[in-house]
């Protein structure tokens, strides 16, 4: 299972939400690029990385962090908010970008998932943001009518290989993350599912891989110090033996 930490980016900056409210917001960095290469100086071999403005707006506003990120950092980059035009999923895709993520496009327009997911493959991953049990769009600001099962099966049906799901009741808690709701997932779906929201313990990181999830993204309890990322790294390399479904 691979270990992706996480950078939020606003105005420039490394920052977290609480649970998603962009009113609750803590900065933990002036400096992303660097933050994304002590990520990799402590042995991470990819990053998830959010534009928290393009997300809310619907238009990407730290691509030149981004960009720095990619050429001097040297890792795999998944990059999703406000990805919603083939010309955005291009302008990433030249500088670099492994992955881009969609939410609200992949909510809100299918088609265009298809038609994208058709040309460049698996560097499309959709993001499932759950409120309550239904996916939560713009930010995490509104929700669909659509509950996390019937998404997911949704664009697994469309031939995304890539599933991202948070559950953002948990996000930003240290809490710990919705194991529950990941084995059914698991046990449902085919395709590579990531793990995000509140994953706070090694114990957790653990019964994910077991579970047979792909990746894991750490956020707060990276900043906080609650996790190590090198000892997170390492509790994420046990078998991939599911233990339940």
């Amino acid at each position: 299972m691979i270990i992706y930490p996480a950078i939020d980016l606003f105005e420039g900056k490394a920052v977290r939400l609480l649970q998603g409210d962009y009113s609750q917001m803590t900065i933990y960095s002036d400096n992303p690029v660097a933050k994304a290469i002590e990520f990799k100086k402590a042995g991470a071999s990819s990053i998830h990385i959010i534009d928290l403005e393009g997300a809310r707006n619907g238009e990407p506003a730290n691509y030149s962090s981004i960009q720095r990120i990619v050429a001097e950092s040297g890792l795999d980059v998944q990059v999703g908010g406000g990805i919603r035009t083939l010309e955005t999923i291009e302008k990433y895709m030249a500088i670099g970008v492994r992955r881009v993520i969609l939410g609200t496009a992949a909510v809100a327009s299918p088609g265009f998932l298809e038609d994208v997911v058709r040309v460049f493959g698996d560097g499309i991953a959709v993001s499932a943001d759950i409120k309550d049990g239904y996916v939560a769009i713009k930010g995490w600001t509104e929700l669909s009518t659509l509950d996390v099962h019937e998404f997911s099966s949704g664009v697994e049906s469309i031939g995304v290989q890539t599933l991202i799901c948070t559950d953002v009741s948990k996000d930003g808690l240290l809490g710990g993350t919705n194991i529950d709701l990941y084995n059914i997932l698991r046990g449902s779906l085919s395709i590579s599912l990531i793990a995000s929201g509140g994953v706070s313990t090694i114990d957790e990181i653990k019964t994910l891989a077991k579970l047979g999830m792909d990746g894991a993204i750490l956020g707060k309890a990276l900043y906080e110090g609650i996790l190590v990322l090198h000892e997170a790294i390492s509790a994420a390399l046990i078998d991939d033996e599911r233990i339940c479904n």
